[in-house]
């Protein structure tokens, strides 16, 4: 299928979103990988990897860019060649990825699970959940702090950087669609601007740095 969606999030920041319908021969069509990303879909043991993997290059070409045009520092984080932000993500069949001009950002989209119950203790104090409605209202609200956190740690990408201990994600309502992120880590604090909504049965969330304020 074509793009998926579309986010105009402002004059320098846009959301690309891809679903997976295609096959990998389908999707490798019109895509061209630099030797090191050909190395590396190829050693991808999961179809559905690769087919994930493809469709982010897609989505690079709907954003203005071939694989040619990024490149990955040692932490694993993508960067643009034009200096340009980008981050990306990819769960089942969403992929996705968000580019910015200037501001530094951060994307994930998760599939909403029973499992964030067993492990929201990992990276939030659970107690601040336990006045929601219903467990679905729970399992709603702990993707949307889960994503959240890691589209920040992904802006981040400095090890040791704790969900639990250094990233705090202020409460806000199901239907507000947005909140703010805070990353407090060896005496520095940044301040970034969170988005949220939920696409079939998954939950996108992404966040903008606040000009480094």
């Amino acid at each position: 299928m074509p793009i998926y969606k579309t986010i105009k999030v402002n004059p320098s920041v846009s959301v690309y979103l891809w679903k997976i319908t295609e096959s990998e021969t389908e999707l490798s069509k019109g895509i061209v990988l630099t030797p090191h990303c050909q190395s590396r879909m190829e050693g991808m043991k999961s179809e559905l990897h690769r087919r994930g993997f493809l469709s982010v290059r897609h989505l690079l070409a709907k954003a203005g860019y071939e694989d040619c045009d990024m490149f990955y520092d040692d932490a694993g984080k993508p960067h643009l060649k034009d200096g340009k932000n980008i981050s990306i993500t990819h769960s089942f069949y969403f992929t996705g990825i968000i580019v910015s001009d200037s501001d530094e950002v951060g994307i994930d989209i998760e599939m909403r699970r029973d499992k964030i119950l067993r492990i929201a203790h990992r990276f939030t104090p659970i107690e601040e959940y336990r006045t929601l409605a219903n467990t679905d209202a729970i399992i709603r609200k702990l993707t949307i702090v889960w994503g959240a956190k890691e589209s920040l740690y992904k802006i981040y990408a400095t090890h040791g950087l704790s969900f639990l201990h250094h990233i705090d994600i202020r409460n806000f309502s199901l239907s507000d669609g947005k909140t703010v992120g805070e990353i407090l880590y060896n005496g520095r604090t940044s301040l970034y601007d969170i988005s949220f909504f939920e696409i079939e049965d998954f939950t996108c969330t992404y966040a903008i740095e606040r000009n480094g304020k």
